[in-house]
């Protein structure tokens, strides 16, 4: 099925919109709008976890709430875009930079690729959304906040919540939709 250019990029330009007022609120909730009632929300962290949302009340309360409890401060600026009008995949690749600073002045940022694949689903909304990030850089970046003492108080209850079992959260392979 192909899709409108323009339609796309207005779909794009409005998820930047209402991604910087996420930012800015700090509360991630409110774009569960931008997804179809069925929609999906997933992404792999690491070779034993999958995360999946299944549906727009999940996405809401657990992949933009539960899981970005504690990121306060931090933004996700969009780098680059690949929109294909053909199938209406579109990859957002975005940063991850946190608001403190290390000594020398420079922000606490995730290195290597980070980014999104969506599915366009029409009136837009999202069918699904794939997260992807190098879990090597997530590791080092968080341990060198620990040991900076940088983290907020919300990032270390989220790392300490996380240690727990936590809904959306499935051994490798076991989401309850096929991931990709």
């Amino acid at each position: 099925m192909a899709f409108d250019r323009a339609e796309l990029e207005e779909m794009k330009e409005r998820w930047l919109e209402a991604n910087i007022v996420a930012e800015q609120a700090g509360d991630w909730k409110p774009l569960a709008d931008f997804y179809t009632e069925d929609a999906t929300y997933g992404w792999n962290y690491g070779p034993d976890k999958d995360f999946m949302a299944v549906g727009r009340d999940e996405i809401r309360e657990i992949a933009l709430g539960q899981e970005m409890e504690g990121l306060e401060g931090w933004t996700y600026p969009y780098q680059e875009w690949v929109i294909d009008d053909r199938t209406g995949s579109m990859i957002g690749l975005w940063k991850q930079v946190y608001d403190r600073k290390r000594e020398d002045g420079t922000p606490y940022a995730l290195e290597g690729i980070q980014g999104s694949w969506f599915k366009y689903g029409g009136n837009f909304q999202f069918r699904w959304q794939r997260d992807f990030f190098d879990y090597g850089n997530v590791s080092a970046l968080f341990i060198e906040l620990l040991k900076e003492n940088a983290m907020s108080d919300g990032m270390l209850k989220r790392i300490e919540k996380a240690t727990g079992d936590q809904p959306g959260w499935y051994p490798f392979g076991k989401a309850p939709v096929e991931f990709w």
